[in-house]
């Protein structure tokens, strides 16, 4: 079968670029390994909300139209917003579709599925950069009285036996977690490395209101010093709730969780924690208050009018005696949940295009080693929104511009042999 692109993911990412395709009668498909929004179904934890407030919830042609925009979608709502908007741009999409391979040919790719052969000019990988859990190799030390799961395989604490429970990774899954799970009348404990930290509001105003009114998420991905280190930083310790409520080492603390540092190793039976704990916070807290000074500055420019005065928050408490090392079988440690971190799943890529961690190296989603090869999604993928649904909007608008420039002066894809037609929109329309 041909067809000119092939999209390979039928989320929000997928799906934008389908309705950029379309917008330029760029003929396509849409490859879906199971249904629509299919990660948001099947590999996300029952009580998990989106971070992004609902007025964020845009897509090339929607957004949000509820009546709660302040507040934060639930799993079920996100993949009835998905949907919807699948159905309402009537997305080529042929669900069940497993991608078995992806290789170069003489005239674009060829993209090998359980079900059918695509021949392709191009290609847009979708498929998500939160497609496989990592999970460092002190996981192997873990003993076999021991449960391990993952965010991916995690659903709710009535999973999990009544025992301990410690959670490695201090990030946004991670503090979300540990919270539900002490709520849940199980003894938490929480090693935290590198951690980003963040408050719900600030001044009256959600975080993100901020963060898109100061220009920070508008931040180019060739703007900044250190791209590699910068889509590496981990997710800012948020939580979305209808109380908008703040969650950090601090709150959690308050509630019984044992905060210690970051897990080095486990030897026989023994985790062994980094006593780095007190610089670690020490250096979150003072990455919090230069965002807050950037905030207060622009809002010194702008005359915007805020009625709270700017103010910061208390700095994160830690114990003057670091714990070094917890006995799991006398801490009565039932399960450890990974909370470390995610990566996308190329396997199916064989084009020599992914780096030594298996993701695909890029300049702004655009494949050069691969001419008519594109990525959607992850960290600081074109600009600091790409983390978040909302990105995939412009995104989507450059990525589908850069496609269509390629296919126009590609000397062995002209658009009439293809069925490529001239583009029919104009510019970029603007959860997380």
């Amino acid at each position: 079968m041909r067809t000119t692109t092939v999209i390979i993911g039928a989320g929000h990412a997928g799906l934008a670029m389908s309705r950029r395709l379309t917008e330029r009668s760029i003929d396509h498909v849409v490859l879906e390994r199971g249904e629509v929004a299919n990660s948001w179904r099947t590999e996300r934890w029952s009580s998990l909300r989106l971070l992004t407030p609902n007025w964020q919830a845009t897509l090339p042609g929607k957004t949000y139209a509820g009546n709660d925009p302040d507040g934060f979608m639930t799993m079920p709502e996100v993949v009835e917003f998905i949907g919807s908007y699948a159905t309402s741009i009537d997305a080529p999409v042929q669900t069940s579709t497993t991608v078995t391979r992806v290789a170069a040919t003489e005239t674009g790719y060829q993209v090998i599925t359980n079900r059918n052969v695509w021949n392709c000019a191009t290609v847009v990988l979708a498929s998500g950069a939160s497609s496989v859990a990592k999970v460092p190799a002190i996981a192997a030390a873990t003993p076999a009285t021991v449960s391990s799961v993952t965010p991916l395989t995690y659903w709710s604490p009535d999973q999990l036996d009544d025992a301990g429970v410690l959670v490695v990774g201090g990030s946004a899954t991670g503090v979300q977690l540990a919270e539900e799970i002490h709520r849940s009348g199980r003894q938490v404990t929480l090693a935290v490395g590198e951690h980003v930290r963040m408050p719900r509001s600030y001044r009256g105003r959600d975080i993100f209101w901020w963060m898109e009114a100061a220009g920070v998420l508008d931040e180019r991905y060739d703007e900044v010093d250190d791209l590699i280190r910068a889509r590496h930083v981990p997710s800012p310790q948020l939580i979305g709730t209808p109380e908008r409520r703040s969650l950090d080492l601090n709150a959690l603390a308050a509630l019984g969780v044992d905060v210690v540092g970051r897990l080095g190793t486990i030897r026989d039976g023994v985790a062994l924690f980094s006593g780095g704990l007190a610089n670690t916070c020490r250096l979150a807290d003072l990455k919090l208050n230069r965002l807050l000074d950037r905030f207060d500055e622009w809002e010194h420019r702008a005359d915007a009018g805020m009625v709270e005065p700017p103010h910061r928050f208390q700095q994160t408490t830690v114990g003057a005696t670091a714990t070094l090392e917890i006995d799991l079988r006398r801490r009565n440690i039932g399960t450890i949940l990974w909370a470390t971190g995610f990566r996308p799943d190329h396997s199916w890529l064989d084009v020599p295009v992914l780096d030594h961690k298996g993701r695909v190296r890029h300049d702004g989603g655009v494949v050069t080693e691969a001419p008519g090869m594109y990525v959607l999604g992850g960290s600081l993928a074109r600009t600091r929104r790409s983390s978040y649904i909302a990105g995939a909007s412009q995104d989507t608008e450059a990525l589908a511009d850069h496609l269509h420039q390629h296919l126009s002066s590609s000397t062995t894809h002209r658009p009439s042999s293809i069925g490529v037609f001239p583009c029919t929109t104009g510019g970029p329309e603007t959860l997380g």
